[in-house]
């Protein structure tokens, strides 16, 4: 393991391994505490990118790999990508879930539309969002976040 600056509150043994679904590990006290980002990713890549594979069956399958890992899946979340059949992707874990904004797309409303319908799933509990807010297709960031905090306060 590599020095780490001492104001970092890093355990004293090696993290949990990195997966070929993507997974990330959140280094806290415990080595059990995890957000595990459960997107599995295609082998190929497309336009020199590698892209999620967007099915239900393939996020389903890496879900059930993700929540496995460790000794426990008691300190466990997953970041999960909004796929179709989300009611089915969802129903297929007990983890509580946080889902991925995705991709920058043209049609902005939809992706909205799709957070909307998932955050009202059980077990998912907010959102883990980057450029679908930070670079939003009319660049208006503001009125990208507003939109998003509003689906979370109508969300449960």
């Amino acid at each position: 393991m590599r020095d780490v600056p001492e104001h970092l509150s890093l355990p004293r043994h090696s993290a949990k391994p990195a997966l070929d679904v993507g997974l990330l590990s959140l280094v806290t006290d415990r080595i059990d505490d995890a957000v595990m980002e459960a997107a599995p990713r295609l082998r190929a890549v497309l336009a020199g990118r590698v892209r999620i594979a967007r099915g239900a069956e393939a996020t389903i399958r890496a879900m059930t790999v993700a929540a496995g890992i460790g000794n426990t899946s008691a300190y466990t979340w997953l970041k999960v990508p909004v796929v179709e059949e989300m009611e089915r992707v969802m129903a297929a874990t007990t983890l509580p879930a946080l889902l991925l904004g995705g991709e920058v797309s043209a049609a902005q409303d939809a992706t909205f539309e799709s957070w909307r319908r998932a955050l009202k799933l059980p077990t998912v509990q907010g959102l883990v969002i980057g450029r679908s807010l930070l670079y939003p297709p009319d660049g208006d960031v503001a009125a990208a976040v507003d939109t998003a905090v509003g689906l979370l306060q109508e969300g449960k």
